[in-house]
């Protein structure tokens, strides 16, 4: 059975994203990136909201023309390659390796899931409620930044029950962002 992991940045009060949908304000440097592309090798497919995934696409598959850094490099490489998925209402041909899904995504994913496929979500914070609220979720890696934006979009808009949630590991970052790993202690049904 494969798996849906959420990867979701948020600030120390809960919000994924900011004022106004603001989602430029988290701490992600080098060291946090590699961290990222080491266990992102190791999905088969990524998955994104519309916003998130115009976000990337805009800039990945030239960063490595004018790199930054030698991740810039690797990372720019890995993400034109690697297969995606956007759950999008609006999105009808993107490019990059990558297949929109509309309102029968619930569907798409357990099927993958059922076929083995180990995926990542990156979402957004509305992508995130519909994955959620489908119970497609088997493990969330939260990154815990270190601010406070007092208002936002919240990552869980509604109560979730945690019992069933395991802690598997907590990494910190030099730059204190914070993950927290959980997975659910019995697998989520298709």
């Amino acid at each position: 059975m494969g798996s849906v992991t959420l990867w979701m940045q948020i600030s120390l009060d809960g919000f994924a994203e900011g004022p106004d949908e603001a989602v430029h304000w988290p701490v992600v440097d080098e060291e946090l990136c590699t961290e990222y592309l080491g266990e992102l090798r190791q999905a088969d497919v990524l998955l994104y909201g519309r916003k998130t995934y115009d976000i990337m696409a805009a800039f990945w598959p030239t960063a490595d023309l004018a790199p930054v850094s030698p991740f810039y490099v690797e990372f720019a490489r890995f993400w034109r390659a690697a297969p995606k998925l956007v759950v999008t209402r609006t999105l009808r041909d993107p490019s990059w390796n990558t297949r929109a899904l509309g309102a029968g995504f619930a569907d798409e994913i357990r099927r993958r899931k059922a076929e083995g496929q180990n995926m990542v979500l990156f979402g957004g914070a509305e992508t995130a409620a519909a994955f959620i609220e489908h119970e497609l979720i088997d493990e969330y890696r939260l990154f815990v930044h270190p601010m406070v934006l007092g208002d936002g979009v919240p990552l869980f808009r509604t109560p979730v029950d945690t019992t069933g949630l395991r802690l598997v590991d907590v990494l910190t970052f030099d730059s204190a962002v914070v993950q927290m790993h959980y997975r659910n202690a019995a697998p989520v049904m298709c």
